[in-house]
């Protein structure tokens, strides 16, 4: 079900925004180049390597371009 948006910084803005999906890649990096030394699965991932644990999606205004969590937009459009 879709929600409906406002932006908590303009106030204003209920109809332009950008739905960024964000997708983690585990990778382990050589230190002195920072090249990717190797790709791994989020199933495989050995001790010192934690899963990553962040929002899977933001949402940033297109008028005034804040970058936030989804339920922010969701929570001001519910109040306001």
């Amino acid at each position: 079900m879709s929600n409906p948006y406002l932006c908590p910084r303009c106030k204003t803005n209920r109809t332009r925004f950008h739905k960024i999906e964000q997708r983690a890649e585990p990778v382990k990096l050589d230190p002195q180049t920072g090249t990717v030394t190797q790709t791994l699965e989020e199933a495989s991932l050995d001790v010192f390597h934690m899963n990553y644990g962040g929002p899977s999606m933001r949402v940033q205004c297109g008028a005034c371009g804040l970058n936030e969590l989804e339920e922010m937009f969701v929570a001001y459009a519910k109040r306001n």
